[in-house]
């Protein structure tokens, strides 16, 4: 890990709702849990990626997320990652995905940093 990887590290990212982002028992179009999770996870990724050495990466370790409000297929969902926490290896974030004014869902998800190097 670089020394530039430090708490209080933000990023948002917008991604657009699609029809296979949608639980396949309902009759209407809206993002689950399991693809907003996703789109948590994948953020918090791309926020630190830049700040880990060559040959390291995260895994998600843990989650812990609210999901209180739809969002319609074609709506844009905005997620948000602040790392919160780093101790040692574990970093633990705090997440929330929007939909303009209105809050999806939010809670706290950790990766651990681990070397690839030792995947192969």
């Amino acid at each position: 890990m670089k020394d530039t990887l430090a708490t209080g590290l933000e990023t948002s990212a917008e991604h657009l709702v699609t029809d296979d982002m949608s639980p396949p028992h309902l009759p209407m179009k809206v993002l689950s849990t399991p693809s907003m999770i996703g789109l948590m996870e994948r953020t918090c990724l791309e926020s630190v990626i830049a700040h880990l050495d060559e040959g390291e990466s995260t895994v998600g370790t843990h989650v812990c997320v609210s999901h209180v409000a739809a969002a319609a297929s074609g709506e844009t969902v905005t997620v948000t990652a602040r790392l919160a926490e780093i101790n040692k290896r574990r970093l633990t974030f705090e997440v929330k995905a929007m939909a303009g004014d209105k809050l999806l869902g939010e809670g706290t998800h950790q990766r651990a940093v681990i070397d690839t190097r030792r995947f192969g």
